[in-house]
């Protein structure tokens, strides 16, 4: 399995409404396409941080999940566009992969 763990870095005072967004819009719209989303988290020590984490089964699949969710018309569109307006940055992305005994497959 191939995790990615993500960590971004949102504009001063929009965390809330970037939760808001990838709870109620961005994960679900990800998960119809077929991305399997293990969590979405706010960082304790950084106001601004947040972290989410998503898992495919090998970089092929991967590949072709973005492109089911960000060639879509509806991310293209409709999703996509507002998140600049809370998202500042993607501070790290890493692509991990479980291990033998690892409970994540």
């Amino acid at each position: 399995m191939l995790m990615e763990i993500r960590h971004y870095h949102l504009k001063p005072g929009q965390r809330d409404a970037w939760v808001h967004y990838m709870e109620d819009v961005i994960i679900p719209f990800q998960e119809s396409k077929g991305m399997v989303i293990h969590g979405s988290f706010i960082d304790d020590e950084d106001e601004d941080g947040y972290v989410w984490l998503r898992s495919f089964d090998d970089e092929a699949h991967r590949e072709a999940l973005y492109d089911a969710v960000y060639k879509d018309e509806e991310w293209t569109t409709k999703i996509g566009p507002p998140i600049p307006t809370m998202l500042d940055h993607v501070g790290v992305v890493n692509r991990v992969y479980s291990t033998p005994k690892s409970t994540l497959k």
